[in-house]
């Protein structure tokens, strides 16, 4: 049963909405796998939602906490690579993959994980010719976020992205330092990629019902920026960075510990989220079916709040030190389910 009042879309923000529907953009409904296309936090390039962006944007610049946010809670971190040695440094994909993981943990990073990367990731228009992505997450303040969808919990996120940013620059810099191409990549604006599945790949979590990642260790509150989206290619929440890499490395699995399936029998977030905007039941979503947030009905109210985040603060896995347990539960459970004897 809902407890929320339903949000209505202002008419300033409904004038604003193209002809074409954000899910249509997104691939809901399609069975065929295909790249995403941009949405949303995309800069320089023609997008067909462009006008909701800006009113984001124009919104964003009364607030004072959040103005020059790049500039506050903490920066950005170095932008200018060191120089590249004359020869590469050499060492075993292994050797490199271990070293990459301790320079994103010793600089700020609270998970660090690697996959290859699938090219089905990344957004029309962009190019990713790495075959790699270090992908980084950083936990975000409950306490903070669950005062959504007032200011502090966006200077919460932006907090987050900031050392996302950071931790990103860090190991790109780590990377080049010893030879080897790196890109590195932290939010808010959309990257070249949607960094979600690369990090569900690089085992950093699943994905849950609200569109955003759980981890088994930090639940919810593990930010995405989404590299692009948070959720759909057009949300995200927080702090995660990625580096894309020439470096031979090792891909790391998923970790399937059964947040998909807590999913699949809650309703915290889909009751509590203002726009009825998270749906109930998985929907196919440019080939794969998956848990799926409906664009149109978000963004208004995301606009409105300068973020929300109200699923991620309502969600079970978000309550502090309650993760590991419910992770230990969800397992268990799959392995009875998996071999009843």
């Amino acid at each position: 049963m809902r407890k929320t009042p339903p949000y209505r879309t202002p008419e300033e923000q409904r004038a604003l909405f193209p002809d074409i529907s954000g899910n249509a953009v997104n691939g809901r409904g399609e069975r065929a796998p295909r790249r995403p296309s941009p949405l949303f936090w995309h800069y320089g390039v023609d997008i067909p939602h462009k006008a909701l962006q800006d009113y984001y944007m124009q919104r964003f610049e009364a607030f004072p906490e959040l103005q020059d946010f790049h500039l506050k809670y903490g920066g950005r971190g170095a932008r200018k690579p060191p120089e590249k040695p004359a020869t590469p440094e050499t060492d075993t994909p292994e050797a490199w993959s271990r070293r990459v993981k301790e320079c994103a943990l010793a600089s700020e990073g609270d998970l660090v994980g690697i996959a290859r990367v699938d090219p089905g990731w990344v957004f029309e228009g962009y190019e990713a010719p790495e075959p790699w992505i270090v992908v980084i997450g950083v936990a975000m303040d409950h306490e903070e976020l669950a005062k959504a969808p007032a200011i502090p919990a966006a200077v919460e996120t932006m907090t987050q992205y900031n050392r996302g940013t950071r931790a990103a620059r860090a190991v790109a810099n780590f990377i080049q330092g010893a030879g080897y191409h790196a890109r590195p990549h932290g939010g808010p604006a959309a990257g070249p990629l949607t960094l979600i599945p690369a990090a569900i790949e690089a085992g950093l979590g699943e994905l849950g019902k609200h569109g955003s990642m759980i981890n088994r260790s930090y639940g919810s509150p593990l930010p995405p920026p989404r590299a692009a989206p948070r959720p759909p290619p057009g949300r995200r929440r927080g702090g995660r960075g990625g580096v894309l890499t020439a470096l031979p490395l090792v891909a790391d699995g998923r970790d399937v510990f059964g947040a998909d399936d807590f999913c699949t029998l809650c309703r915290v977030c889909t009751d509590a989220c203002p726009p009825d905007a998270i749906s109930r039941d998985r929907q196919w979503v440019r080939g794969v079916e998956r848990w799926y947030v409906d664009f149109d009905k978000c963004i208004p109210y995301f606009n409105d709040t300068q973020g929300c985040g109200i699923c991620i603060a309502v969600c079970p896995w978000s309550r502090t030190g309650t993760a590991p347990k419910l992770a230990e539960k969800m397992t268990r459970r799959r392995r009875r389910l998996d071999d009843p004897d």
